[in-house]
């Protein structure tokens, strides 16, 4: 069982499984098969390379809406424009980062610098969000229902396995929130 991460002299440490590993950098891929930007033929290489997407759109998928929420509330034109203008550096980002959070956790002991722990944090960030929205978690009423749920022999179907996925990462996510936070109080 994983250990949660904690504040050393050394950095943010914590302590896996390797099945644990497994899971958090399936979950990590799964979501940048979501985010990856499309490779279109008749691209324009310098659009591309500032971040531009001439043909964006309103993703539809729901979980990809909660990772690239609108910009723009009550105007779907200046939404979609601002998508046009942004959508495609901020999947690249997210992408990275998930990708980055991956290469961080390939032995059971992990050892993290603040910067590290940071991008850690943004991809379990990502993993989480998508979690809830298959989960269609919208209310901390919502999320209290699955709270409950952390034992293996509690999932029982689908919506019960991703609950407990859901609440793994929670945890570690919240664990290691706690220790960059108490990592930078003592900078301070």
């Amino acid at each position: 069982m994983a250990r949660a991460f904690r504040k050393t002299r050394r950095g943010i440490a914590g302590e896996f499984e390797q099945g644990e590993l497994r899971l958090l950098r399936r979950l990590f891929a799964d979501v940048v098969q979501l985010l990856e930007p499309e490779k279109r033929e008749n691209e324009d290489p310098l659009a591309a390379l500032v971040g531009l997407d001439q043909e964006a759109t309103r993703p539809e998928d729901s979980a990809v809406i909660r990772l690239l929420p609108d910009a723009v509330r009550n105007d779907d034109d200046g939404a979609l424009e601002f998508r046009r203008l942004t959508e495609r550096s901020l999947r690249e980002e997210k992408v990275s980062a998930l990708r980055a959070a991956a290469l961080l956790l390939e032995h059971p002991q992990v050892l993290l610098n603040p910067d590290q722990a940071q991008v850690l944090a943004r991809a379990l960030n990502d993993v989480r969000l998508v979690l809830a929205d298959r989960l269609e978690i919208k209310t901390d009423e919502d999320a209290a229902r699955l709270h409950g749920i952390s034992d293996l022999e509690d999932a029982e179907d689908l919506e019960s396995y991703l609950a407990l996925v859901y609440n793994f990462v929670t945890w570690v996510q919240e664990g290691l929130m706690q220790a960059l936070l108490a990592s930078v109080e003592v900078q301070e």
